[in-house]
């Protein structure tokens, strides 16, 4: 059975193509053109991805990111008219995997749908499989837990995405050891790490941001130049 796709975007015309381009690959899709219908349908059908438009007549794609990462965590792709960097930083810091910006081909948009499925159903795939018994860790204040999807710093919750949360367990369990980019980037998204990939690097950042980790001198996720990053025991 396909995944289902929820798509919220005030714009008909985009809304209507995305619908026909992902049903024709098979997508159950739940369309909206306003936000408090689209919270609606999360609270009463199974979401597996939602494509959120930033702009919106009632509640903006923000503040249904937000929502969506309180419960969920299925993977967010924002769309935005926009091209500052400062929306696509806003959207990714709180809980958003991609983003498009408008205009784009519909054929784009289904390929980052596949594209973030995939690496969510891998993930979640993975942590069923795994056998072993540590469920938990607790360092210095930052406490994550992989049964409930957790992660608490100083009791404080964080809101991580599928791919933060995996990073961060990833570089807790080898506490100590110093894990390089392609190590992290093949053990996360299950893919060849190439030269000159910065998406391990850009992940680390943001997940650096929500821990509110100094710049100079962080507490956590220390980067070891040349070799990696590592978290210590």
């Amino acid at each position: 059975m396909k995944e289902s796709i929820l798509i919220v975007d005030d714009e008909k015309e985009i809304a209507d193509l995305m619908e026909v381009y992902l049903k024709n690959d098979g997508y159950t899709v739940y369309k909206f053109y306003r936000g408090a219908e689209a919270l609606e349908c999360i609270e009463s059908k199974k979401v597996d991805l939602a494509v959120l438009d930033v702009m919106l007549p009632d509640i903006d794609g923000f503040q249904i990111c937000r929502k969506i990462r309180e419960q969920y965590f299925f993977p967010i792709i924002m769309l935005t008219a926009k091209v500052e960097d400062s929306d696509k930083i806003m959207g990714l810091t709180i809980g958003a995997d991609d983003y498009i910006t408008k205009p784009f081909n519909p054929l784009e948009v289904v390929a980052r749908v596949k594209t973030q499925l995939r690496r969510y159903m891998r993930y979640n795939s993975n942590c069923d499989q795994q056998t072993e018994t540590v469920s938990e860790y607790d360092i210095k204040g930052l406490l994550i837990n992989k049964e409930r999807h957790s992660c608490r710093l100083f009791d404080e919750e964080v809101s991580l995405t599928p791919i933060e949360f995996s990073i961060l367990w990833y570089l807790c369990e080898n506490r100590g050891k110093v894990v390089s980019s392609e190590e992290l980037f093949e053990a996360v998204w299950k893919e060849k790490y190439f030269d000159n990939n910065n998406t391990v690097m850009a992940h680390i950042g943001r997940l650096r941001e929500k821990l509110h980790e100094p710049a100079k001198k962080p507490r956590f996720i220390k980067t070891v130049w040349g070799v990696g990053y590592k978290i210590e025991a």
